[in-house]
């Protein structure tokens, strides 16, 4: 793989918690995602895959290893200069949606613009009302997060995690809490993303059939890379 191609690059990143009790939850972990790959996280209960996300998006430091995005090693970074790196090139979204409820489906979506540049622009609305069209959710712009279905919320948390276009978007468990019908909504929009817009994903998920829907897959299993496939046509997946 081309560098200019690597999006993301995690290498011997270990994880561990505790100092008399030591517990590790993610062992020697080597992974290398591209631009615009579609890729679910799987595994059982408890194996490390939430832990290696939020290390990924940089919500949290490795006790051992080195994570680069985008060519930039993160271990140098303060705090600040990482917030700033996740908020320029990194979106998330969670199996609690963690809108604001009593904000509109549109003041939702604004919110990063909002934080990022400090006051509002005629810009930033025609952006969220694109992004929560696209969402299929043109008629539902004006109506406050309470008023809409779950799986609606969670469309608005998609266009909320792509308002700030950012090059991946980690989902852990995005379809966990919506029944079947909305959970395949939310995935189509996300595979919908990334064919129109190029937008990597990375998604945590106990759901098999959302797991083959994806490009590739890597399996986790006791805080460790098992297994890394491209069910599409069987070839092994790329490892760091």
């Amino acid at each position: 793989m081309a560098d200019a191609e690597v999006l993301l690059r995690a290498d011997g990143v270990v994880k561990t918690y505790g100092e008399r009790v030591v517990t590790t939850a993610v062992r020697g972990v080597d992974l290398t995602f591209s631009r615009g790959e579609f890729c679910a996280l799987t595994g059982p209960s408890g194996c490390g895959k939430t832990t290696l996300l939020n290390i990924l998006g940089l919500l949290d430091r490795p006790t051992e290893g080195r994570v680069w995005i985008e060519g930039r090693d993160t271990t140098p970074l303060d705090d600040d200069e990482r917030t700033r790196l996740r908020a320029e090139t990194l979106g998330f979204i969670f199996q609690s949606h963690h809108l604001l409820m009593a904000f509109t489906a549109l003041e939702n979506v604004m919110i990063p613009l909002l934080s990022r540049h400090g006051r509002r622009a005629p810009w930033m609305r025609e952006k969220a009302e694109g992004l929560l069209e696209q969402m299929g959710l043109a008629d539902r712009i004006p109506y406050r997060a309470t008023d809409l279905s779950g799986g609606e919320q969670q469309r608005v948390a998609v266009a909320r995690a792509l308002a700030m276009d950012p090059a991946l978007v980690l989902a852990d468990e995005p379809t966990g809490n919506l029944d079947t019908e909305s959970g395949s909504q939310v995935f189509q929009a996300l595979r919908e993303i990334r064919r129109e817009r190029g937008t990597a994903f990375l998604i945590v998920t106990h759901d098999q059939g959302i797991a083959a829907g994806c490009d590739r897959v890597v399996h986790m299993v006791d805080g460790r890379i098992a297994a890394d496939t491209r069910p599409t046509d069987g070839r092994p997946g790329s490892r760091g």
